[in-house]
């Protein structure tokens, strides 16, 4: 029996679709419906006197049930409204005219954080983008070699999300720390997938979200600052909610926090902290552990069946160096998407410039393997085509192919 079965019916949407675009927005959880009645009922109930009876501490506190699935201690995490935020509170810890200013990335990082970095030099930062002409991976050497004495920061995925490769972590931590950078690690698509562990891997901070593969919805985007810098660094990115004694409404300069409140700024986006805990909880009973084992061989079975029609696979085949997404060149694949949308198979195409066009489609794991046939057997044709990317993760319904946790990247 597949214990992650029992979860399926948490998620509404899986009664009458097939669910494969969780990396865009992950499948909401039954329970949000309550939450979100929870948050109403307090505001209407009790009005002001629901900041000092929950809602001030909610942007650390909630934070407390991401932290075991990234390796992260209760009170490490501070939440904000998405991953660019929490890359501008990093930056404004810092002075970017000084000589040590360089940022390092690989062009195979997220484009959100690109643009930002990307703007950071007209406030003095010098941007070091490492090419890499393999849609796969980049070549670490060569990425190494880039962080040198002048670098200060090196923003990195832990799992690339257009190929799920798994970034060695570890030999950029090492290489940045060796020569004193700071590296601000990306577990977007990582948490939730595979197993992860910010402490271990000794990330100065990490960052991610939970509307894509934790089920969470939009608005709310987390923030890890390894111990010993917490206190030390200061953002100039602030608000009263840094302050020691915020209701105190003190005038001139702030005196903040030393734990992770250092790190919020202004008023925070109750509604979503809300909203956001039943999937946390979800995949805290789950366990990444299971979820991660299911997870390889579902993607297993999804690249080997693309294989063996001769379309070219995106991801990586080794299991050891992929995460939940397969990224697969099929023929047509604008209008095989559009099929699978009529289909109530909810899938996404993307366009990516420079690269083939590419789908990805769900493994539904059912004898007849109906929905790899639906493409294979060309129910659709066109010219046109755009790429998408689908990550099969946690729950199946073994007589209608249902996939819950599969993710839409970007």
């Amino acid at each position: 029996m597949d214990e992650l079965l029992k979860w399926r019916g948490e998620f509404p949407i899986l009664d009458r679709s097939t669910y494969l675009i969780s990396n865009s927005l992950g499948a909401m959880p039954r329970e949000v419906y309550d939450r979100l009645h929870s948050y109403a009922d307090s505001w209407a109930e009790r009005g002001v006197r629901a900041w000092e009876e929950g809602w001030w501490d909610m942007a650390v506190g909630v934070g407390d049930q991401i932290a075991p699935l990234i390796g992260a201690a209760p009170g490490e995490i501070s939440l904000h409204q998405n991953v660019t935020v929490t890359q501008a509170v990093i930056t404004s810890c810092f002075d970017l005219r000084r000589a040590r200013n360089k940022v390092v990335m690989t062009d195979l990082e997220f484009p959100s954080i690109q643009y930002f970095y990307h703007e950071q030099q007209q406030h003095g930062a010098r941007v070091e983008l490492v090419p890499s002409s393999d849609p796969v991976r980049f070549d670490l050497d060569k990425f190494l070699a880039a962080i040198d004495e002048t670098t200060l920061l090196v923003p990195i995925s832990l799992v690339l999300f257009r190929s799920a490769y798994i970034v060695d972590a570890k030999a950029i931590i090492e290489r940045a720390h060796r020569v004193g950078a700071h590296v601000i690690l990306d577990v977007f698509q990582a948490a939730g997938t595979i197993p992860v562990d910010v402490r271990a891997l000794g990330a100065d901070f990490a960052v991610g979200g939970v509307l894509k593969w934790l089920c969470g919805g939009p608005g709310v985007g987390y923030l890890y600052v390894r111990d010993d810098l917490r206190s030390r660094l200061k953002p100039a990115l602030t608000g009263w909610l840094a302050h020691r004694r915020p209701f105190a409404f003190e005038t001139g300069p702030i005196d903040s926090r030393e734990d992770s409140f250092r790190y919020l700024n202004g008023t925070p986006h109750i509604p979503a902290l809300y909203a956001c805990q039943p999937g946390l909880e979800i995949l805290n009973k789950a366990g990444i552990a299971a979820i991660r084992a299911k997870s390889v061989t579902m993607t297993t079975r999804l690249l080997e069946s693309a294989q063996s029609r001769g379309w070219r696979v995106n991801t990586p085949e080794n299991p050891a160096d992929r995460a939940g997404t397969v990224s697969i060149d099929c023929p047509h694949a604008y209008e095989v998407c559009r099929e699978l949308l009529a289909r109530e198979i909810l899938v996404e195409p993307r366009l990516t410039a420079g690269r083939r066009p590419r789908i990805g489609l769900a493994n539904d794991r059912h004898p007849d393997g109906r929905r790899h046939r639906a493409v294979s057997r060309g129910h659709v044709s066109g010219p046109r085509a755009r790429r998408s990317y689908v990550q099969p993760a946690l729950v199946r319904d073994t007589g209608r192919g249902l996939i819950m946790h599969s993710e839409q990247l970007g």
